[in-house]
């Protein structure tokens, strides 16, 4: 495998030929993001195209020196990866919030679900594509509302993020990511995990992105099943997985990215 392109965030969709595509907002519009054997394609669909959805690049060769031989090896066959960072740190948001509790495929339905329900729909290339409702358009919502698509666990979570947004969204967006994991987590019913894996997705930065999560930990395991890892409800891991890059950032967010990045081909 050379060159992939992740899709860990559960607006991508695919269709039976392995093509990928996603619906995005930015803030002068949104955009439907394509890609198949022909390359990465984006288009504008509704607004302006003053300000383009951006892909940052993740080099394996990046990779921290002290991780295990087999774990390298197997990122390394991933390529130079490209993953879009999420233009809208109001989806990141709501995205990290609908991941609370569920497995990794009920979180990917929920999202669709929330999306396709509240936000707004627009053409793909192999069917309809959604992104999420605005935070106004959550305080809008009645109680039943989350209940109808399985969110009612995440109903407080999502008012308090959309109410907290309306009021510091402009200095959020300029904040430096650890900064924005701070800021995230004075909002109730936000938690470190949650604060992490929102500021991880908007800014691109996979250094702060919560290192022992279940995903990060499940594929590591699948690339080098040999290698002695803790058991799942150690909470060694994430020193483990930390320590290997020590203070180099780059590496650790390479180390993390890219096994997300492989998780989703393999899934």
């Amino acid at each position: 495998m050379t060159g992939a392109l992740t899709t860990d965030h559960p607006a991508w969709h695919s269709d039976d030929d392995g093509a990928r595509a996603r619906a995005v907002r930015t803030t002068s519009g949104i955009w439907v993001l394509s890609h198949d054997r022909h390359g990465l394609r984006v288009d504008c669909v509704e607004g302006t195209e003053d300000v383009k959805p951006t892909f940052l690049t993740t080099d394996p060769a990046a990779l921290p020196p002290a991780a295990p031989r087999t774990l390298r090896a197997g990122l390394g066959e991933l390529g130079v990866s490209q993953r879009l960072a999420n233009p809208w740190l109001w989806d990141a948001i709501t995205t990290a919030i609908l991941r609370q509790v569920v497995r990794a495929e009920q979180a990917r339905k929920l999202y669709r679900a929330w999306c396709s329900t509240y936000g707004t729909v627009v053409d793909g290339p192999f069917g309809n594509l959604a992104v999420a409702p605005c935070p106004t358009r959550v305080l809008e919502l009645a109680d039943e509302s989350f209940a109808a698509i399985g969110a009612k666990f995440h109903r407080t979570a999502l008012q308090a993020a959309a109410e907290h947004y309306e009021r510091h969204h402009p200095t959020w967006q300029e904040a430096t990511g650890d900064d924005l994991v701070v800021a995230l987590t004075a909002i109730p019913r936000i938690g470190p995990w949650t604060a992490r894996a929102a500021a991880a997705d908007f800014t691109g930065d996979f250094s702060i992105y919560p290192h022992d999560d279940l995903a990060v930990r499940t594929w590591a395991a699948q690339i080098d099943p040999a290698y002695p890892w803790p058991d799942k409800t150690d909470k060694a891991f994430g020193p483990l997985w930390t320590g290997w890059a020590g203070t180099d950032r780059t590496a650790l967010h390479t180390l993390t990215l890219a096994t997300l990045t492989w998780g989703a081909h393999a899934r």
